[in-house]
């Protein structure tokens, strides 16, 4: 369907009407938005206020990638989710808030790890793809499909005080193709040359002022009114407010892509996802009751703890390296958070870490449990 065929209702023309009666925007480019379909890649620092400003603005279909769930230590930044989403997938607590911000808005939910098997199925689905990652396997996977795809790539990355914002695989206006992310970064830096945001920490406004003039350019490159990043490459300092714009042009020797590829051996580093050991409540049932004695360790917060626990060992996710003493070498040690994410991310710490291999995930987390009993 024509985006000259959509229509509003009278809430959606209240709603919109700021938008509407800006001169040269008008009914015509909040008709495009309501029609056009973004991709948004993570929804953690960058993803938060991007996702609610384009939910804000009409955009039509917004789909989010995102396999991780919330953890306290999100809270500084990603301001899309509140105490009470803590333990739940980001991409489910997204979803809800987006729906309470704007109801007109269809939000898809990709709860997976984006990767060389499942990104092109994924983005050749939208019009405009939104990168908010914060590690490089992911953004030479996004921008390779955006190429194979056809998908303009609205790229932005943040890291302590410092944003960056472009817009890769553009066709302008005059039919020409714009630069993309390898003519800029044709390969990555070495292995732990850059850390990602939380090895290296982030000034928690950072992503909202960066996350935002992204979706400004999301915003331009569904409408097409104003000038897009295309060709440009804009770099913020958020302790000096200095702010630097720099060109970009095609490179002639930047390799064509014919298909996606391994992304961590590329790039040098582990993959983000891989298999723990879960067992399910009947099983962790069965182990409580055996002869054999096993460990059981929360992760959840000291609040969560109060509310309701099952007496196990208390050791909050954001300590878990810290108190490794504590932990069990020599028995079955089984743990658990709300849901099941927060302690996949303690096991996978302490087996990479420290090279535990005694570690089992409770699937479904305390909630499981206290629904099976009940």
């Amino acid at each position: 369907m024509s985006y000259k065929d959509i229509t509003f209702s009278r809430e959606e023309l209240a709603r919109y009407n700021r938008h509407i009666i800006i001169p040269h925007f008008g009914i015509e480019a909040q008709q495009k938005l309501k029609a056009a379909s973004v991709l948004v890649v993570g929804s953690g620092g960058l993803g938060s206020p991007l996702l609610l400003y384009l939910a804000a603005a009409g955009v039509g279909t917004i789909g989010i990638v995102d396999f991780d769930v919330v953890d306290e230590s999100n809270l500084q930044r990603q301001v899309l989710f509140g105490i009470e989403d803590i333990g739940k997938p980001k991409v489910l607590a997204a979803k809800a808030r987006i729906g309470n911000l704007n109801p007109h808005v269809n939000v898809v939910t990709h709860n997976v790890q984006l990767t060389s098997k499942n990104a092109l199925e994924i983005i050749e689905k939208y019009d405009v793809v939104a990168d908010g990652t914060d590690n490089f396997p992911t953004r030479y996977l996004v921008n390779d499909a955006c190429v194979l795809a056809g998908k303009p790539n609205v790229y932005a990355s943040i890291f302590q005080f410092e944003g960056q914002v472009s817009v890769f695989n553009f066709t302008g206006n005059d039919g020409e193709k714009g630069p993309q992310y390898r003519d800029l970064f044709p390969v990555p830096p070495p292995p732990g040359l850059v850390p990602n945001c939380a090895e290296g920490g982030v000034l928690g406004v950072l992503p909202g002022i960066i996350g935002t003039l992204q979706a400004n350019e999301v915003l331009k490159v569904i409408t097409g009114v104003g000038e897009t990043l295309s060709g440009r490459f804009f770099v913020f300092d958020a302790l000096s407010f200095d702010t630097r714009t720099l060109k970009i042009t095609k490179r002639p020797n930047t390799p064509a892509i014919t298909e996606l590829i391994d992304y961590e051996q590329f790039c040098g580093v582990k993959a983000a996802e891989r298999k723990i050991k879960e067992i399910s409540v009947e099983e962790f049932i069965e182990w409580l009751q055996a002869p054999e004695q096993i460990q059981v360790i929360d992760v959840r917060e000291p609040e969560e703890y109060r509310e309701v626990n099952i007496g196990a060992l208390l050791i909050p996710l954001a300590s878990v390296s810290a108190q490794k003493e504590k932990i069990l070498r020599d028995k079955k040690v089984v743990f658990h958070c709300k849901m099941g994410g927060r302690s996949a991310k303690a096991i996978r710490e302490l087996e990479d870490q420290f090279g535990f291999d005694n570690l089992y995930n409770l699937r479904g987390g305390i909630t499981a449990y206290l629904e099976r009993l009940s």
